[in-house]
């Protein structure tokens, strides 16, 4: 009853600060993070962040209780803000957990869950100066109105409150990676820790991201067209800017010009022997007329990423040498697709595609010899990974796992042949990688990056048809 009581209280006087605004100023309330009242252009009604509706927010909590055990306790702090330097922050990006269970894109908060109290958010409290220099940020009252929170308190109570909620429960679990002093430095959390009461809470929240609902599918699709579009016409701009901070810039443009928040991850530009760093990031070459250039790209849609890369030369034909090996980690990338169905695990896969990739290695002359050691000098990567809110999502969930339907992987074949390599000149410095993701579906499998080019005739007459109509346009100007 009490807190009921008070639910109703800060319920009301939400909707009463909406209401008197409204009235008297004509303009929508700002909490923080997009509305369906602030941004109708970008979310519909009943939606607690785009796509994704505040009902499903709330089965995510009952599923998450459902595996927790009786009288534990899950604390869940929301990501840091990090700082570029001692007055510029870096772009904020929410934790993963945090946002998958409250909504909230929010810094400074911290969540709790229990079977006792169900969810318990301690939300930061603005200060004027803050206000003036940040803007408006959800607080108390948003947590019990928008997040739908059961109880909510201001964060300076947190150590007077938390303290009590741990005396109560028997095990307490937390999401290690953004873990905070505000509650990691209290005297019962230190207590529990030292008895062995504090286990990590992802070994449960991976396992409820692992597999995708309808509406989380739904922007997964989004975001790899918007990664496939933007690197497709990335592609079509290498011709003509064959520089790799010119492209890196060029694909970030279009995926934000298509509505992704932000780039997953730094684009990965490797031109030439570049491309043989599996995490280049330099981007600063220029591209030698001949080079392949390697483009691993991803954008972010409403918290779901995209992962692809597809391997061109930008001057618009494939060596015969390189055209080789394209070829065979092209065959090995649609051999691997095609395993990709349930009960079929990423390991599997993976082994699969190492004696494909050993057989073409040593039938080109690249391999002496079927020596997996030799080969993972040239290949020490997985065939794949999961994706989702994450870019390697899901990490908790091992690479044995039978796949399932909703659940969405990356297959990735690569070879990366270094200058140092013992293997004739011609094939030196050669870096490719062609990476697809892909859902399992109750049948099989969807690519969801179909839709970019990656057959050798495909790419060769896209770069040269469109180079020449962009020729013949130039002429005209």
């Amino acid at each position: 009853m009490r807190i009921l009581s008070r639910r109703l209280l800060h319920q009301l006087s939400f909707k009463q600060a909406i209401r008197l605004r409204t009235y008297s100023t004509g303009k929508v309330s700002d909490f923080g993070q997009p509305t369906p009242a602030s941004h109708p252009q970008l979310m519909k009604e009943g939606e607690l962040t785009p796509g994704i509706t505040t009902e499903e927010y709330i089965s995510r909590r009952k599923r998450l209780l459902e595996l927790l055990p009786e009288k534990s306790l899950a604390v869940i702090a929301a990501a840091p803000v990090k700082m570029m330097t001692d007055v510029v922050p870096y772009t904020f990006r929410q934790d993963a957990d945090y946002l998958y269970l409250t909504g909230c894109q929010q810094p400074g908060g911290v969540a709790i869950l229990s079977h006792e109290s169900g969810l318990c958010m301690f939300m930061p409290e603005a200060k004027p100066h803050d206000v003036v220099w940040q803007g408006q940020i959800a607080g108390v009252d948003a947590a019990l109105e928008l997040f739908k929170a059961e109880e909510a308190y201001p964060m300076s109570k947190l150590d007077k409150i938390l303290p009590n909620m741990i005396k109560r429960s028997s095990k307490l679990f937390h999401n290690k990676l953004t873990a905070t002093p505000s509650y990691t430095d209290l005297e019962t959390f230190q207590n529990a820790a030292h008895v062995g009461k504090v286990s990590d809470l992802s070994i449960f929240t991976h396992e409820l991201r692992w597999a995708k609902s309808p509406a989380e599918l739904k922007l997964m699709r989004e975001s790899a067209a918007i990664a496939c579009q933007a690197l497709l016409q990335t592609m079509f701009h290498s011709r003509a800017y064959p520089h790799e901070g010119i492209l890196s810039a060029k694909v970030e443009y279009e995926c934000r010009m298509r509505g992704a928040q932000r780039m997953a991850f730094n684009p990965v530009v490797g031109g030439g022997p570049s491309a043989c760093v599996i995490h280049y990031s330099r981007n600063d070459q220029k591209i030698k007329d001949g080079d392949l250039v390697l483009m691993d790209v991803g954008c972010e849609l409403h918290g779901y990423c995209s992962d692809l890369t597809r391997t061109w030369p930008p001057c618009g034909s494939f060596s015969s040498i390189q055209e080789e090996i394209y070829d065979l980690i092209l065959q090995t990338n649609k051999e691997c697709i095609r395993l990709c169905k349930p009960s079929a695990t990423i390991r599997q896969i993976h082994n699969y595609s190492v004696e494909l990739l050993c057989k073409g290695l040593k039938e080109i002359g690249i391999l002496k010899r079927d020596e997996y050691r030799t080969y993972h000098q040239l290949n020490p990567t997985s065939i794949g990974h999961y994706l989702g809110m994450d870019v390697h999502d899901s990490s908790m969930i091992i690479y044995d796992r039978p796949l399932k339907p909703g659940v969405v992987i990356t297959i990735e074949p690569g070879i990366y042949i270094p200058s140092t390599f013992d293997v004739p000149e011609r094939y030196q410095d050669t870096g490719i990688r062609i990476e697809d993701e892909v859902l399992i579906t109750k049948t099989g499998c969807e690519v969801l990056t179909g839709s970019m080019p990656k057959e050798i005739k495909h790419i060769e007459s896209l770069l040269n048809n469109y180079s020449h109509t962009m020729g013949l346009e130039a002429i005209r100007v």
